[in-house]
């Protein structure tokens, strides 16, 4: 999608007063007895603006509740006239696009499974050709925001104008509290380089479990997103699918009242005022920061050439445990967390490597051309 395509904003199709966006239902459809509940309980709260549920559940492994299939589209439309709420589902295919089209599906969403595959998104976009209705595409469950770009290109290029990007976490390796990592500087960077795509954030996915909900909905309302997808079932504990990350409708209202809701701009000249202060501040901090990290890099350059003259090689594994060990013990007595400082650490390490990585090749293209001149003349 390039910067001068516009979508239209999420707020402009899917009118609410108030705030945030959500949408909200459970994870799988199970039954038209649950699903009709559930909607009615939902709606009742009045803060629902899309009733979602999967009918197609792509799972990890086969034997596992894979969703009702089209037979939950009927029931999803039940719900719909019995509660007035629009309804949204997760397509993977042009057959399911085609289901819920002739089903009157209000709003469709594209998985993270299938985000990640140029081919299915491409076959879900020409299904979409001459359609005007709301596309949601989640992140690719690997952390790749060109994908992510790209299937949202691919949606747009299609005719559709009212899209929306559903930040839902990341698939990592090792330990972790979330189910999928946020990684929020992946959606930020793509709200960066589109400002004017309307972004939601699915908490429950990232979470994977009830207690963190809350935390990382502040956090996704904290950075400006338009609204948030929350998987609520009438009874969660008994959810064919995802139990432990759904909330009760009851449960969901509760979590609702405790955000709070962040102005994006203000006409307050004196906080305009002094956020300019501040931001001033910060503007030379970073200008000293980056004159110091050049310096820095002037001496490895020093450093490079030593090493190159003295037949020493680069990586000198003592040193780098050394900045390790000293420079984090410096940010815990300064109040910075260790993950950020090893971040910045790393990045300052691969530059430097880098850089006496390009030095010593100097050194040997200088060697090689010697060798050659020689040649040359050789009789």
């Amino acid at each position: 999608m390039e910067n001068h395509l516009h979508t239209i904003p999420v707020r402009d199709w899917l009118k609410s007063p108030f705030q945030p966006l959500l949408i909200s239902g459970p994870c799988s459809v199970e039954t038209e007895e649950q699903f009709v509940e559930t909607a009615k309980l939902l709606a009742a709260t009045g803060r629902v603006n899309l009733l979602r549920g999967g009918l197609w559940k792509p799972r990890t492994r086969p034997n596992s509740f894979e969703g009702v299939g089209a037979i939950g589209l009927e029931w999803m439309v039940r719900a719909r006239a019995e509660t007035g709420l629009k309804l949204t589902t997760e397509v993977a295919t042009a057959e399911h696009v085609e289901l819920c089209l002739k089903h009157g599906i209000d709003v469709l969403w594209i998985g993270a499974r299938t985000t990640v595959n140029p081919f299915s998104v491409q076959e879900i976009a020409d299904a979409l050709k001459g359609v005007d209705i709301p596309v949601i595409v989640k992140n690719p469950v690997n952390p790749d925001l060109q994908l992510w770009i790209g299937a949202l290109e691919r949606i747009y290029q299609s005719g559709i104008t009212k899209l929306v990007a559903m930040h839902r976490g990341f698939s990592h390796f090792g330990d972790s509290i979330y189910r999928n990592k946020p990684m929020w500087e992946i959606p930020i960077a793509l709200k960066t380089q589109y400002p004017q795509l309307s972004i939601f954030c699915d908490p429950s996915h990232i979470c994977g479990r009830r207690d963190l909900l809350l935390q990382v909905a502040q956090k996704a309302l904290d950075l400006g997103m338009d609204g948030l997808m929350l998987e609520s079932h009438l009874t969660p504990d008994q959810a064919w699918s995802d139990a432990k990350q759904q909330v009760t409708p009851h449960a969901l209202v509760d979590l609702l009242d405790q955000l709070q809701v962040r102005a994006t701009s203000t006409d307050d000249r004196n906080f305009v005022n002094e956020l300019h202060a501040l931001r001033s501040r910060i503007d030379k901090v970073d200008e000293e920061i980056i004159q110091l990290i050049a310096k820095r890099m002037n001496i490895t350059q020093e450093l490079g050439r030593y090493k190159r003259d003295h037949n020493i090689t680069i990586l000198q594994v003592d040193r780098w445990k050394e900045i390790i060990d000293t420079r984090t013990m410096l940010a815990d007595k300064l109040g910075l967390t260790r993950e950020f400082i090893m971040h910045y650490l790393e990045q300052l390490h691969k530059e430097s490597i880098r850089t006496q990585t390009r030095i010593m090749n100097e050194e040997n293209g200088d060697i090689a051309s010697q060798k050659n001149a020689t040649d040359s003349i050789a009789p």
